[in-house]
């Protein structure tokens, strides 16, 4: 062998090379929440240029001309320290997301979640077990980041005692629960998240405009179906042909289930049906407290509420569960393992803090409507105004999720940008949550700031003790382009169709 050819078998190919380029670039990036306090210094340096410039813009609800004002002033100082106490409490997304999560995370902490994932999968038929687990992943985002770790092995465990090959499951697990991360028959609280920054953002250039949790609820549900059904045939006619059989002796670790999970599961589906049947019986009733005052389902305080409701079935469950199994014994306990969700919640309250004051020293300036008009303005001058934009949009987001992983950074860093820009171009903004929630879900399991790429990766070499990232990543490419493919493929439809994507919301603003 010459020295040339030496090398270049030595050299890694020109994929796993840009992907280790891409990990490098991404990892020299500050933490998100320094990202969003050098953001915030931005705008300040740049109030004052626009400013000193005197830049003005005709605000596209009341039609007056504003100047952009500058936070280097008194009226500016004021407004920094007068305001970035309320900035951070009236955060739309703050309350949303911390009442979800005294739910579900006292559902997760006490064990439901994962016995009810473990139970599913194992009961269901051979020939649907495939079709069981992606679905399953796609569910399990009501467990947030947790269903990246729980399933995949469950996945694997469940093929291997079948016969299939352990790591086709385990890739059908991280892929179905990464990819498919923003898709659900619930309201979660992705939902309630996305929906709060989407909120605020569309408040620049309509101060009454409102997105709700259950905006995007109807695309989500469709998504739902679509993507087991997509993630089921990747894995049977790509992943497993290419694995081949699995010939490895590993050992299998028991489940550490309480011994009564089964009556503890019964218990809570019971109280799970009684809690909806109560909701619907409520909601159905003649001069119902939760219907509009015409009588209305669109809007009503059923769906203005739909937070609490569903944080009252997530506590009426979990708590029905762990009376059942033996983990709540005394009415201490349903505090602490909500006080223990909340702990893991602490990073994300520290990044709101500093995504609050970005978003709100940005709308005070009138720089984001000056952006907002002026972009709409100049795709308008290009005739750039259509689907296709949103489609560019797509791409441009699946390319920065390679570099920011936080979905919840990315929108509060996106939103402000690109909501009011594309409601001036006749976009309602949960439409344009929508573009962004399939352009992040999609790849996510390439991204290389993916912290559970590695421990998914410690999961594989249980089994194949050669597996290196570019085994992870060759086995989840082929997931990320069906779902990024076929998701597109949806929204087109939803497009074309003039189908309502939630309640009440179609492809554009009201007229």
């Amino acid at each position: 062998m010459t020295a040339t050819a030496s090398r270049d078998a030595a050299r890694p190919r020109l994929s796993i090379r840009l992907l280790n380029a891409i990990e490098r670039f991404g990892n020299r990036l500050p933490d998100p929440f320094m990202i969003f306090v050098l953001l915030a210094a931005a705008v300040l340096v740049a109030s004052v240029l626009f400013a000193v410039a005197g830049a003005t813009v005709e605000h596209p609800g009341s039609g007056e001309v504003e100047a952009i004002r500058s936070l280097v002033s008194a009226p500016g100082i004021q407004f920094i320290l007068d305001s970035m106490l309320d900035n951070f409490t009236g955060f739309a997304p703050l309350g949303l997301v911390l009442s979800m999560m005294l739910g579900i995370g006292l559902a997760e902490k006490l064990g439901l979640l994962e016995t009810l994932v473990r139970h599913t999968i194992l009961s269901a038929p051979k020939r649907l077990v495939t079709y069981t687990v992606a679905f399953t992943g796609i569910m399990m985002n009501v467990a947030s980041d947790a269903s990246l770790i729980l399933l995949p092995p469950l996945a694997a465990m469940v093929y291997h005692s079948l016969g299939r090959h352990p790591i086709a499951g385990l890739a059908l697990g991280f892929a179905s629960a990464g990819a498919g991360f923003t898709a659900n028959l619930l309201i979660v609280g992705t939902d309630a998240l996305l929906s709060g920054i989407s909120t605020e953002a569309a408040r620049i250039v309509s101060p009454d405009m409102t997105v709700t949790p259950v905006d995007n609820w109807y695309f989500n549900c469709v998504s739902v179906f679509v993507l087991t059904i997509v993630a089921a045939i990747v894995t049977e006619r790509v992943i497993e042909p290419r694995l081949g059989s699995y010939r490895g002796d590993v050992e299998q670790v028991e489940s550490s289930e309480p011994p009564n999970a089964r009556r503890g599961l019964r218990n809570a589906g019971i109280a799970a049906l009684v809690y909806i049947a109560a909701i619907a019986t409520l909601l159905f009733w003649p001069d119902s407290p939760l219907r509009g005052p015409d009588g209305s389902l669109i809007p009503s305080p059923f769906l203005s509420g739909i937070i609490p409701i569903i944080l009252f079935f997530f506590i009426t469950v979990s708590v029905t569960w762990g009376v059942t199994v033996g983990r709540i014994k005394r009415s201490r306990d349903v505090s602490e393992n909500m006080a223990e969700a909340m702990r893991d919640l602490g990073s994300y309250i520290v990044l709101i803090f500093a995504a609050s004051q970005f978003i709100a020293w940005f709308n005070w300036t009138h720089i984001g409507t000056w952006i907002a008009v002026n972009g709409a303005d100049l795709l308008t001058a290009m005739d750039f105004t259509g689907f296709p934009v949103i489609l560019c949009y797509i791409v441009f987001t699946a390319c920065m999720n390679l570099l920011i992983f936080s979905g919840s950074a990315k929108w509060a860093l996106e939103a402000p940008v690109f909501v009011p820009m594309f409601m001036q171009l006749g976009y309602h903004p949960a439409f344009v949550q929508v573009a962004y929630r399939i352009a992040d879900s999609s790849t996510n399991i390439i991204s290389p700031l993916n912290p559970y790429m590695i421990v998914v990766l410690t999961f594989i070499r249980k089994y194949d003790k050669n597996a290196g990232l570019g085994t992870l990543m060759s086995l989840m490419l082929p997931y990320t382009l069906a779902f990024l493919g076929i998701w597109i493929l949806l929204l087109t439809a939803f497009y074309l169709l003039g189908l309502p994507y939630g309640p009440g919301i179609t492809t554009y603003l009201p007229s």
